[in-house]
């Protein structure tokens, strides 16, 4: 029976979708984290009678045929980049960008990643560097006498000596943009790759044309939204049941066509 093989895929379905949601309560308080959303299309169908097709020579055309699905495939997982809240820290290397842009990043091997999670802190040389460690790009270096940290809208860096009364410009952070946010690959610790599917990177100064403003001092939540995904969970959780209660159906049918040859 095809029956059964239909609701094996929308079981399937329904499990990465749960899958999904798991993911997303599980970093709903994760700085930055974009939640995620499963997409599904439908698989081939097999026709059994043709539209557009007369039964008889010189007769009209049949309005509709007779086609069967066979199922749904999962399609995409989305990450839904939208803003999160922002969350006041009071902390001077804690960073959030407000609107559009991610800060670039560089890992161990030289790799180019973005991020939106401005957990910042600096390293044992005085460079600005992310929790994990990887150095934000450009450089930022603060001197050791460093007794105060300044960072406007417009990404500048300021830092109040011990030595010096006046503040001392230290450099520019720089934001990333993409035409396709959804298109980046997601490598884990709150960090993204460029690919194909995302376009290449259009680097920039906050503040400007299609980019957002930096805030110091907080830092950007998730955006995930434990009511929306509990009910989600109920739903996803539901499809399932549906898809067993064919399975179950179909193989008492399977049965009772077993018991009548018998």
């Amino acid at each position: 029976m095809k029956s059964l093989a239909i609701a094996a895929t929308g079981m399937s379905a329904q499990q990465l979708n749960v899958e999904v949601i798991a993911n997303n309560i599980a970093n709903m308080n994760t700085t930055g984290f974009k939640r995620a959303r499963a997409e599904f299309t439908d698989l081939l169908y097999q026709a059994h009678r043709l539209q557009g097709v007369p039964n008889r020579t010189g007769e009209d055309p049949i309005p509709e045929g007779a086609q069967l699905g066979l199922g749904v495939r999962t399609a995409a997982i989305r990450n839904l980049h939208t803003q999160g809240n922002l969350d006041n820290t009071t902390n001077s290397f804690d960073l959030a960008v407000d609107g559009r842009g991610w800060f670039v990043v560089s890992n161990a091997d030289g790799e180019t990643l973005y991020t939106r999670a401005g957990a910042f802190n600096t390293n044992g040389e005085g460079r600005l560097v992310t929790a994990d460690g990887y150095p934000v790009e450009p450089a930022i270096l603060f001197p050791q006498d460093t007794v105060a940290v300044e960072i406007n809208e417009d990404g500048e860096v300021y830092a109040k000596l011990d030595s010096q009364p006046a503040p001392q410009r230290l450099g520019q952070l720089q934001l990333a943009i993409f035409a396709n946010d959804a298109g980046l690959e997601a490598k884990g610790g709150n960090l993204f790759k460029e690919t194909e599917a995302s376009g290449g990177a259009v680097d920039g100064v906050a503040g400007n044309a299609g980019f957002g403003r930096i805030r110091q001092g907080y830092l950007e939540t998730s955006n995930v939204d434990p009511v929306k995904e509990i009910t989600a969970l109920i739903s996803a959780q539901r499809g399932y049941e549906m898809n067993s209660k064919v399975i179950q159906a179909a193989d008492d049918m399977a049965g009772v066509v077993t018991q009548g040859i018998r």
